[in-house]
């Protein structure tokens, strides 16, 4: 384990931002994924590119995505749900996209009005033609240990829905803790059911700390092999469409618990705390 590489993913800027009471000015977006980025993050997902009328706090993407200057070696994703929102990513400069499933019908329909079943046939559109385009892709599983609307989630319909977003071409598959009632026997058991369908290495765990559990379920990933987490600088943000739902894990305290545990991150703490305290600053100013 010791000095083995972890990947903190970084989302921020997009699911943390989305779900903030203020909406920051498109620079200070900017200068946020920026410092983000300086700080070693090899991942910062940038912003959204759905309707602005479902998101207005990210109305802003087309302006946002192009102004940011880019560090050889960082991914910026950007979350697209449909062709239109892939065609405005590439107009915008996108390199790497994500398309964002569910494991509940529930929460799939509160979400994007979709089935699962007809929401993987769109995404399925998308990530070939991104694919087409030399894009990388990520696919997101909500919903993975509870839905705000359904209750329990079966571990069945997250590997099926998670092993069709890999088979349709995502090349990293992000498990997720949406409302936070994830506990760390439900991760130790859920994830060598999914890596049975997607390898390891490209599954990753998005948890929230809504019940104070996130670094928990963090560990019982690690001991599950899981070598990628997302995180959310200054703990920013939950999901708009989950009722109760906030408490992204916050990647100040992800790194930081990474580190303790001997393993490598790449990240530079001072750096990051001060892209925490930038944001928290410009939301507060903002306010």
């Amino acid at each position: 384990m010791s000095g083995e590489r972890v990947t903190v993913y970084e989302v921020g800027p997009r699911d943390g931002l989305q779900n903030e009471p203020a909406t920051l000015a498109a620079a200070d977006k900017v200068r946020f994924v920026e410092l983000l980025a300086d700080a070693g993050l090899p991942a910062v997902e940038v912003t959204s590119f759905v309707s602005p009328a479902a998101i207005p706090k990210l109305a802003d993407a087309d302006t946002v995505l192009p102004a940011v200057r880019r560090r050889p070696g960082v991914r910026y994703p950007v979350l697209v749900p449909n062709l239109r929102g892939l065609a405005r990513a590439t107009a915008a400069g996108a390199r790497e996209i994500a398309v964002f499933a569910a494991a509940s019908e529930g929460f799939s329909q509160a979400n994007i009005g979709r089935s699962i079943s007809d929401s993987l046939d769109g995404y399925a559109a998308v990530v070939k033609q991104a694919q087409a385009a030399g894009m990388w892709v990520r696919g997101y599983v909500s919903t993975a240990f509870g839905c705000p609307y359904e209750g329990r989630v079966e571990p069945q319909a997250v590997v099926a829905v998670a092993a069709e977003l890999r088979r349709m071409g995502c090349d990293e598959v992000s498990i997720g803790d949406t409302i936070g009632v994830a506990e760390p026997a439900q991760v130790a058991a859920l994830v060598p059911l999914v890596a049975a369908r997607v390898a390891l290495d490209r599954i990753a765990l998005h948890l929230h700390d809504t019940g104070g559990r996130a670094l928990e379920n963090v560990a019982a990933g690690l001991a599950a092999g899981v070598r990628v987490f997302d995180g959310s600088a200054a703990g920013l943000g939950g999901c708009p469409f989950a009722p109760g739902a906030p408490g992204n894990l916050a990647t100040e305290a992800l790194v930081a618990f990474l580190e303790r545990e001997g393993f490598s991150t790449g990240v530079d703490e001072s750096l990051l705390a001060a892209a925490a305290a930038f944001v928290r600053e410009r939301l507060a100013a903002a306010a």
